[in-house]
């Protein structure tokens, strides 16, 4: 190849194109290793956790003897044979991995049973005696409140004067939201498989979102140094959030049992108890208060949001946060108190669930504003569009952050034109005059998401990046695969940055013998990082392979090309692979590390102020829906999204995840109902009684488009993370229910909808309206 060639290159990329999930053909195939196929070691037991039959209840006794005396009982192990701490909370300490003495939900982990098989040590665990002294127990965020039971202080956000603001609002409107949880629901279930080593050494094969934080969690447990733990994960089947924190749990659990038996465990939960075990997203419930003026501009704001915290901290404090970060979605807030409490109930202790806090903060204004519009009888979406955040003033969020990359103002017009929104809204109301029973509804919903955790020193990465002497490539990094695709786009960054065709690069499984202190892969920031980490380290194997071509060939380093799996030097061409086996025979380093801190950051938890958010990604959804206003069905008839993902690194995965978060976050709000009975029992634990949405649920018409827009920020390749965001798409659909329902009384009455928007919640909201109406 001559300079025509370089030429030819000039176009050549592996980022910014449409590539297959690298495990793609595995997952088609059936070859995808998890941690569940890993082949079992000989002597390799199992382990099942005995589980609480009470919410809330000190143990007075309890008798394990017919537990250890059944079939293939090798152990029964409870909290005093943990060698070292009973703890497995991530920040406050407040979460034992085997209750002792005191059990605080129905599901709390008792005591392990170790045997010969997973289905004896499952029966095993059910044979306990245990004698309860039950105690009060607190099930609903409300009970929190009212009882002040809360795991954290409660939080304050404030800006200007809303009491004098509210003095001023020609009106106001007041009311309370419910918005239930929701079970992460991964494939593949909770798991880790613990194996020791020699000199105290355990690995443990764990499917979770946090192998340092379990590597810390397992050693802490053991009573041992965090070098004597080796955390590993290939790959998980879906995580969204549920194998953050509470993958520790099941990672201690079969450490524990390793030591005390001297033999490999591996701990499975059965879905049952997987759901009756973990948290889940958590519900809130809000009390809301709104000035606004004629035209539906908002000037004063007052939210008081109580969530389900469960028994214990776990994440609920940063959940907390976020949602008090992002109440104020688009909008801007000019005079607004944000109060937030993490109530104590005695449930599972709720936890990440992607969004992680923010599209309960979101929902809360949307609601607002819809019963702005409806009380103005003006289109909701001219009274959104009134309310967004300005790019010269009205660009300051309640915490202080400015905001230098808003487009949602383009964004929700070119939404606007494509989806046939005015055309489609006057279709409407002509079909709802004419039809008494099947109601349809429209919404227009945007979005504003702030991407990093908002703890500062959590926004860093690692990787390691090898150069082999034929030319191949391998990449470690301390993300985790759960199917969204992070290994792809953590490829794609390091090929492209060599030059070399993406199948020359390969990634290796996440482990924390290999990039340690890593972070979780959550906040949408696991390709942002780690993509950024690679990329370092990637560079400076590029730098050594430039400056070894210029001594041999001629010319300036900063000249030499690398593009599809060539090199340009000196008006001279050669293979990768060539360069490199000359550079390794002079002895040139083809490793390197690398790493990324996200710059600009920083935020004070005391005073809610800073700037938590290196950018903001933007959306907005339009969804059309069917209503049977007299069985409380409904089907959804059309969607038409448009997301921000800046210079997306890889459209296909991209896309596929707006797809995919759109109808989890519609299943959240409107068929996924978590429910307790009066005893504090999750009777919503399995498949059978819990309704994720099915392929009969998805919208025959699905548009789904990516906004063209390069990130503002030096993101890696001006890209914008997809993980959370979108799921606060399908906001459009639960306002399209509630404005089908809302057409049974002209528009003249808001309907009080709850989430999930179940077909009973439909019902009673028709109720409401009906008997207002008439």
């Amino acid at each position: 190849m001559n300079d025509a060639g370089l030429k030819r290159t000039d176009a050549w990329a592996e980022v910014g194109r449409a590539r297959k999930h690298e495990s793609a053909e595995l997952h088609v195939r059936g070859q995808a290793t998890y941690t569940d196929d890993i082949a079992e070691l000989a002597g390799t037991l199992h382990a099942a956790l005995g589980l609480s039959a009470r919410a809330h209840a000190r143990i007075k006794a309890i008798d394990l003897e017919k537990v250890a005396a059944s079939r293939g009982v090798v152990a029964v192990l409870t909290a005093r044979d943990i060698p070292g701490l009973n703890d497995c909370g991530p920040i406050v300490h407040d979460d034992p991995i085997l209750a002792d003495g005191l059990v605080q939900y129905v599901g709390q982990p008792i005591f392990i049973v170790v045997a010969d098989s997973h289905d004896n040590a499952r029966r095993a665990a059910r044979l306990a005696v245990v004698d309860y002294d039950d105690l009060p127990a607190i099930l609903t965020p409300q009970e929190a409140r009212a009882a002040a039971s809360y795991v954290l202080p409660p939080m304050r956000l404030a800006r200007g004067d809303a009491a004098q603001a509210f003095a001023r609002a020609p009106h106001t409107v007041r009311g309370e939201l419910y918005v239930g949880g929701q079970e992460q629901f991964y494939l593949e279930g909770q798991i880790a498989y613990a194996i020791p080593g020699e000199d105290r050494g355990m690995h443990v094969y764990c499917s979770t979102q946090h192998p340092s934080e379990m590597q810390h969690v397992v050693a802490h447990a053991l009573g041992l140094h965090s070098h004597h733990v080796t955390v590993e994960c290939r790959r998980m089947g879906g995580g969204f959030g549920g194998k953050e924190s509470q993958s520790a749990l099941w990672a201690a659990a079969a450490g524990i049992a390793a030591v005390r038996t001297g033999r490999p465990v591996k701990l499975r939960a059965d879905r049952d108890d997987d759901m009756l075990v973990t948290g889940k997203r958590h519900c809130f419930h809000y009390e809301y208060e709104v000035g606004y003026d004629i035209e539906g501009r908002i000037l004063a704001a007052k939210v008081d949001m109580v969530t389900r915290a469960g028994y214990s901290a776990d994440l609920s404090g940063p959940v907390a946060t976020r949602a008090v970060c992002h109440f104020d979605n688009a909008y801007y807030l000019s005079d607004v108190e944000i109060l937030a409490a993490c109530g104590k109930t005695n449930t599972q202790s709720n936890t990440a669930f992607r969004g992680f806090g923010g599209p309960q903060g979101a929902i809360a204004i949307e609601y607002v504003i819809d019963e702005i519009a409806r009380n103005l009888g003006r289109d909701a979406l001219d009274i959104r569009r009134l309310n967004f955040y300005g790019t010269q003033d009205r660009n300051v969020t309640p915490f202080g952050q400015q905001i230098v990359d808003n487009v949602i103002h383009e964004l929700v017009a070119e939404l606007e034109t494509d989806s046939d929104y005015r055309a489609r809204r006057a279709a409407i109301a002509d079909y709802n005059g004419s039809s008494p029973v099947l109601k349809k509804g429209l919404a227009l919903t945007p979005l504003k998401f702030g991407i990093a955790f908002n703890v500062t020193h959590l926004n860093q990465a690692g990787a390691l990046v090898h150069v082999y002497v034929d030319g191949s490539v391998l990449v470690n990094h301390g993300g985790t695969e759960m199917g969204q695709g992070i290994n792809t786009k953590v490829m794609q960054v390091v090929a492209h940055e060599l030059g070399v065709e993406l199948v020359r690069v390969r990634a290796t499984a996440t482990n924390t013998s290999k990039v340690a202190n890593t972070s979780a892969t959550a906040a949408s920031t696991g390709a942002d990082l780690n993509g950024k980490a690679a990329q370092d380290a990637a560079r400076k194997i590029r730098a050594r392979l430039a400056d070894f071509a210029a001594v041999q060939y001629g010319g300036q380093s900063s000249e030499v090309r690398f593009a599809a799996g060539t090199v340009f030097v000196a008006g001279m061409t050669l293979p990768f692979e060539e360069l490199v086996a000359k550079a390794y025979l002079a002895r040139v380093q083809l490793w390197s590390d690398g790493f990324y801190a996200t710059p600009g950051l920083h935020w004070d938890p005391k005073t809610m102020t800073g700037r938590p958010f290196y950018y903001f990604a933007y959306g907005a959804a339009v969804s059309e829906v069917v209503v049977d206003t007299l069985t409380g069905e409904w089907k959804l008839l059309r969607v038409d999204a448009l997301y921000d993902a800046g210079r997306s690194l890889n459209p296909a995965i991209d896309i596929g995840q707006v797809e995919g978060a759109f109808i989890q976050g519609m299943g959240w709000l409107t068929t996924e109902e978590l429910w307790w009975n009066p005893a504090g029992k999750l009777m919503t634990h399995a498949p059978s009684t819990y309704k994720i949405p099915a392929i009969s649920d998805c919208p025959e018409d699905f548009r789904v488009r990516l906004f063209d827009n390069a990130n503002v920020e030096d993101s890696i390749h001006r890209s914008k993370a997809v993980g959370e965001p979108p799921l606060l798409l399908p906001f459009s659909v639960f306002f399209a229910i509630r404005d089908a329902i809302s057409s049974v009384g002209e528009h003249k009455v808001n309907p009080p909808l709850n989430a999930p928007a179940t077909s009973e919640e439909i019902l009673e909201a028709i109720a409401f309206v009906e008997a207002r109406a008439s």
